[in-house]
């Protein structure tokens, strides 16, 4: 098994194949784990010719706790420009369960141990 696929089962797929890790708080109750989404154009975009232009603003999500820690996820997606007609580009990410602050996975666990 290789650290990514360690990765996979603590935190969401598309974190690990999709952002980079740049740095952790870690306190006796709370772990803050900030992304940044790679610097690789989306697929869907690949007839284009893009360019990074930074990143959105950043959002903060609660995901499942790991040993008895709350685990907040701080994400920043990146955007790029379309360099043919200055359009703006970004992936579009289901991050966050709808009227939730966490993870659709997470959202989807309290939601089943709640019946």
């Amino acid at each position: 098994m290789t650290p990514i696929d360690l990765l996979k089962f603590m935190l969401p797929d598309f974190l690990v194949e999709h952002f980079e890790i740049i740095s952790s708080t870690n306190t006796e109750e709370v772990l803050h784990l900030y992304f940044e989404e790679s610097a690789k154009p989306p697929q869907e975009f690949d007839m284009f010719e893009l360019v990074s232009k930074g990143f959105q603003d950043e959002i903060t999500i609660q995901d499942f706790p790991l040993r008895g820690k709350f685990v907040y996820l701080h994400i920043k997606r990146r955007r790029w420009t379309n360099k043919t007609n200055s359009q703006i580009i970004k992936r579009d990410w289901a991050l966050v369960a709808k009227g939730t602050r966490m993870t659709q996975e997470f959202a989807a666990f309290l939601k089943e141990i709640n019946r």
